[in-house]
């Protein structure tokens, strides 16, 4: 039998502590960021401090903290391991006000990590705070500094490049249950850029005589960001074949962008012209020099960007910025617009179409709509899609309303992420039955395109080189496959700076690539007909020039070679080119060595590093280390090829040097000069490790296959060899000591190369491309030349 209690009414009254419900209706319910700055200058040092308010729903025993930024942000990493240390990050507790008969927080500690993958695209990186043992009250207050300088730091190196409002946003768990909300109103920092540091001209390499250009000429800090609202002044010299000089004067624009475009230039005397710009009045600003070649009947090159991202989907500024920026500040004469197919809403990309319709205008700037289809790798990766026809483009639906996304997921989405056509081959299936309207250009970026797919008539070019990195290796097994495809070259960066512009220095690391475009209509149709037709050759952001012809047959093209009629080749640069070779897909059949030629030098001599880790994402290799001279003295040591300021070799002792740097696929270098090469030593210990995608900054991860080299030789060695060199585990991956030439090298190269002596094989096709690289360590590709050997 159950005994059934008597139930009991209470009649006690509740108790709560005095006006604490009234003070939490006065508190935002997920709490408040707030920070004391709001502008912040591109690369400066400082100590940023944030405080979290904590708000009503107040943080349980074992919640946590994410204050996150966009992964494509190249602020100095965080660490938690030295407090007296650069890039330190702390977090403290306060204790808000109590109220009448309020109980104190219980909280013991706050703990405080980075992780680079610590959130969600796009905002990823985040500093992640654990409370610890015990809750906090609302009203209670986190302070987190960001280069913590309290215990001597030397506090956090801001972002390298220019943001009109870059965002931190704090994620609150305030149950502990790992479930995120975002607390309302991000931190916004203006990044500006810094003092002038050196300046720019950017004008074409060829033309043709009496052929009218413009040039431009800009002032930037000494990360590559374009200064602005600066009221300079500045002088253009213009000195002929012949010597003689003229000067144009240079009014910068006093608000915005710190450029001038000089508008009408021509020259009526064939040779190469040098145009030489200045600040007047700033002797510690960097002048700047092009070289413009005026040829008759030359027909003028066109430099575009074929891969420009903007903040409606993962870059930096919107898209009038980015296009704008393309147009005047990096002086490109083709632009395609690309946007991450998965990321971007249908307004967003409409109203970016409606932009560069209204932007494009023949024969000063064609820009054409593109995406950047994201499926995996092992789907077939990265490709681009660049819409070549007027009017709306077939994205994101087909006309019966298929998607044509990769997959959707952005921001906004709610709930799973919603397929679309998967795998590449569908993508293909998409767009082939009007291949004249679609340019198709696998890229290596964060999700590299594996070479088990091509489709012949879309993907028409392949990408070289972008701010991720150089891929030689990419363009000579495509090749080596038996696919068409010709060189192009792209900035694929997220910071802003499209055409060609200054690296960041994290995994966009590299210079962003151009792509030389051949073509007699300046027009989005006769750019289009050119890009499909291979009439390309690839930069490394540089405007050099390159072509590869025999006879009649120009790179592109597909023929039956003439056994007796050579190839012929012209290079158009800067900094003097030092080595050219010819390859047949990945095979080398044909080399310049243009020290040689010129004369070896008795007393020079250079260390390369090259190449990346890997081919996937975060490839790049980072190079630390010592160079020891002995038996002769240290004359004098500098660096080549290296991309920003944290890039650099130093001195420490009369025949020792420091160096540290990091290719993604490209080279870089060290130059020294010494008192006699045949009696010295050189040794060259360096230490390799990769990107801190995960764990301590100040721990970086070896590279597991050579996480160390010393390469060591004597004079006498080199004098006899010419190069030493050590090939490790990676791509491309080498540590050189070579001799180099003390001669100036020839900026406008160019020759023929006999077609017999190759020795290729009859009746197969060959695909023969030129490959060369300046003294400054940048690079060119032609297209190749289809042959088939009779």
């Amino acid at each position: 039998m159950t005994e059934i209690l008597p139930h009991e009414i209470s009649q006690a009254t509740a108790h709560s502590p005095v006006g604490l419900a009234d003070h939490f209706d006065t508190l935002p319910f997920l709490g408040r960021l707030i920070c004391q700055r709001q502008t912040l200058t591109a690369g400066e040092w400082t100590e940023l401090e944030l405080v979290y308010e904590v708000g009503a729903v107040g943080l349980a025993d074992g919640a946590w903290l994410k204050l996150a930024f966009k992964f494509y942000s190249d602020w100095a990493l965080f660490q938690t391991t030295d407090p007296t240390g650069a890039n330190y990050v702390s977090a403290e507790y306060h204790a808000g006000p109590l109220v009448l008969g309020q109980s104190p927080s219980t909280v013991q500690a706050l703990k405080v990590r980075f992780d680079q993958k610590g959130h969600e695209r796009p905002f990823q990186k985040a500093v992640i705070i654990d409370v610890v043992d015990g809750y906090l009250n609302p009203g209670d207050r986190i302070v987190i500094r960001l280069g913590d300088r309290r215990q001597g730091g030397a506090g956090t190196r801001v972002q390298t490049f220019v943001e009109k409002a870059f965002r931190f946003r704090l994620f609150i768990d305030p149950l502990g249950s790992s479930k995120f909300a975002e607390v309302p109103g991000d931190c916004k920092l203006e990044i500006l850029a810094g003092q002038p540091h050196a300046v720019q001209v950017i004008a074409p390499r060829l033309i043709g005589l009496g052929q009218p250009f413009d040039a431009i000429v800009r002032v930037d800090d000494i990360w590559g960001n374009t200064c602005h609202d600066r009221n300079f002044q500045g002088a253009l010299v213009i000195t002929a074949p012949d010597g003689g000089q003229r000067t144009e004067l240079v009014e910068f624009a006093a608000e915005g962008w710190t450029f001038a475009r000089i508008s009408g230039l021509s020259f009526a005397e064939a040779g190469e012209w040098k145009l030489e710009a200045r600040l007047n009045g700033a002797s510690s600003v960097a002048p700047a020099v092009a070289y413009v070649q005026s040829e008759e009947g030359a027909l003028r090159p066109l430099y575009a960007d074929l891969h420009v991202h903007s903040d409606d989907t993962v870059g930096t500024n919107d898209a009038t910025y980015n296009l704008t920026y393309g147009r005047d500040i990096a002086g490109l004469d083709v632009v395609g617009y690309t946007v991450n197919d998965f990321n971007i809403t249908e307004a967003n990309w409409d109203e970016a179409v409606g932009t560069i319709h209204d932007l494009n205008e023949p024969g000063r700037f064609v820009c054409y709509p593109g995406t950047e289809w994201c499926g995996n790798s092992a789907a077939g990766g990265d490709r681009n899609v660049v819409f070549l026809r007027d009017g709306k483009p077939r994205f994101p639906f087909d006309e019966n309303g298929r998607s044509l996304r990769s997959f959707e997921w952005n921001e906004t989405t709610a709930g799973a992420i919603r397929p679309g056509i998967w795998p590449v081959d569908r993508l293909y299936a998409a767009y082939e039955d009007d291949p004249e309207g679609h340019l198709l250009i696998p890229h290596v970026g964060g999700r590299r395109c594996i070479l088990d797919w091509n489709h012949p008539e879309l993907e028409r070019l392949i990408e070289v080189g972008s701010s991720w990195g150089q891929f030689h290796w990419l363009y000579t097994e495509a090749l080596a496959r038996g696919y068409r495809v010709g060189a192009s070259a792209a900035s694929d960066e997220h910071q802003g700076r499209c055409g060609g512009g200054a690296p960041a220095t994290g995994t966009f690391g590299s210079r962003g690539g151009l792509t030389g475009v051949i073509t007699d209509r300046f027009d989005r149709s006769g750019v289009g007909k050119a890009l499909r037709a291979r009439r390309t050759f690839a930069t490394t952001g540089e405007r050099s020039f390159a072509v590869l012809s025999q006879g009649t047959h120009f790179m592109g093209e597909v023929f039956n070679a003439a056994s007796e009629e050579p190839l012929s080749y012209r290079l158009l640069g800067h900094a003097g080119w030092e080595e050219v070779q010819l390859f047949d897909g990945d095979r080398i059949v044909w080399h310049r060595d243009l020290h040689a030629e010129a004369g070896f030098s008795e007393r020079s001599v250079r260390i390369r590093f090259g190449g990346a880790r890997i081919k996937d994402r975060y490839r790049a290799a980072y190079w630390s280390g010592e160079v020891a001279v002995t038996g002769a003295a240290l004359l004098d040591a500098h660096g080549v090829g290296f991309d920003h300021p944290e890039q650099s070799v130093w001195r420490t002792g009369l025949g020792t040097l420091g160096f540290r740097t990091a290719t993604h696929g490209d080279i870089d270098g060290i130059e020294l000069k010494l008192s006699d090469l045949r009696d010295a030593r050189i040794a060259v210990a360096a230490k390799l490790h990769g990107y801190s995608k995960i764990g301590d900054p100040l721990q970086p991860p070896p590279h597991a296959h050579a996480p160390e080299v010393l390469l060591e030789a004597s004079g006498s060695e080199l004098i006899a060899k010419g190069s030493i060199s050590i090939d490790l585990a990676g791509v491309e991956l080498r540590l050189l000591l070579e001799r180099v030439t003390d001669y100036h090298l020839p900026r406008d190269l160019s020759g023929e190369i006999p077609f017999s002596g190759l020795g290729l094989k009859d009746g197969r096709e060959h695909p023969l491309f030129l490959t060369a690289r300046q003294r400054d360590q940048s690079r060119i590709w032609t297209s190749p030349l289809f042959v088939t050997a009779q």
